[in-house]
């Protein structure tokens, strides 16, 4: 059954719908005698009979309908996927890879339901990770999109603001410094400091932001590669963070977390769609790309109304 093709299917399914093999060859712009030696070489390609003949004309034995059913169901599949290829070129259909770093996944899924109420037939695959991971899955076309605070530059990219993104200083509510106005970093530089892993975005931050000041670390053996983590050790009075304002929008909202009013702060950075300057987007990444650019700071998440967002 290697060689069998679409030819010889429609071949089979003109003639038991025609009866006979005159009016078949006609339908399929053959000779009768080319239509029959095609049937033949399939009959003896397959071992079996593929018509019985009867008074009434040539009838599909068991085998013919077997065929027949094959043909049916490729035409099924056909009209599938031209309707999804109709789709795709749309942008209603297909698939968009998202690489989101870990301090965005606090929003991600807002903006993904956003989109997704606007196009449900587009798959979206999310792909949650530090920066560097994320950086290396767009370096190496895994994925098509991502969300982050510092584009690479190591590669050529294609980078697009689509909000601010505020970086803040949190401690806990009972805090000696909590309330206290104008803080200076100085001031700051005497608490015990949660940061984040070398090489991410809000690490970088916090270096420039403390640059020349001799700062002291939380003596706590911690994974502080987590902004849950980090978020959880401050709360536990542990220390305080320069961290990002959309990760700790709920805690400030319910009182687990209070803002640390700091001359400089909060640091106005913004979030950046990103995708490899030479990659072709699909027509569903393109719509999620102006998706996210159009609409995309609509869904980030509320932060208190006293903090202030330089502009930039």
């Amino acid at each position: 059954m290697r060689n069998l093709s679409l030819k010889q299917l429609h071949a089979v399914a003109a003639i038991a719908r025609l009866g006979t093999m005159t009016r078949a060859a006609q339908e399929l712009s053959v000779t009768p005698a080319a239509l029959t030696a095609r049937i033949k070489g399939l009959e003896d390609e397959i071992g079996l009979l593929l018509f019985d003949r009867t008074h009434a004309g040539l009838k599909p034995t068991d085998a013919g309908r077997e065929l027949i059913w094959a043909i049916d169901s490729i035409g099924t599949v056909l009209e599938t996927c031209t309707e999804r290829l109709r789709a795709l070129r749309g942008g209603q259909g297909g698939r968009v890879a998202l690489g989101v770093v870990s301090t965005a996944k606090y929003f991600a899924p807002r903006i993904v339901g956003g989109f997704a109420r606007a196009h449900p037939g587009v798959e979206i695959d999310l792909v949650v990770g530090n920066r560097g991971a994320t950086v290396e899955a767009l370096r190496d076309y895994r994925i098509d999109l991502a969300l982050m605070g510092r584009p690479p530059r190591d590669f050529a990219i294609a980078a697009e603001a689509f909000g601010p993104h505020p970086l803040v200083v949190i401690a806990a509510p009972d805090h000696r410094l909590a309330g206290r106005r104008g803080l200076t970093r100085e001031e700051l530089a005497e608490e015990p400091f949660l940061v984040r892993e070398y090489g991410s975005g809000t690490r970088t931050v916090f270096e420039e932001f403390m640059t020349g000041l001799l700062i002291r670390r939380a003596r706590i053996g911690i994974d502080s590669g987590s902004n849950e983590t980090i978020k959880q050790t401050v709360m536990a009075g542990l220390g305080i963070a320069l961290i990002s304002g959309h990760t700790v929008a709920s805690e400030l909202a319910d009182g687990r977390l209070v803002l640390l009013d700091v001359e400089g702060l909060p640091i106005r950075r913004d979030w950046f769609a990103v995708r490899r300057a030479d990659k072709v987007l699909s027509p569903a990444a393109t719509a999620f790309w102006d998706f996210l650019l159009g609409e995309g700071a609509a869904w980030l998440p509320a932060l208190p109304r006293d903090l202030p967002v330089p502009a930039p």
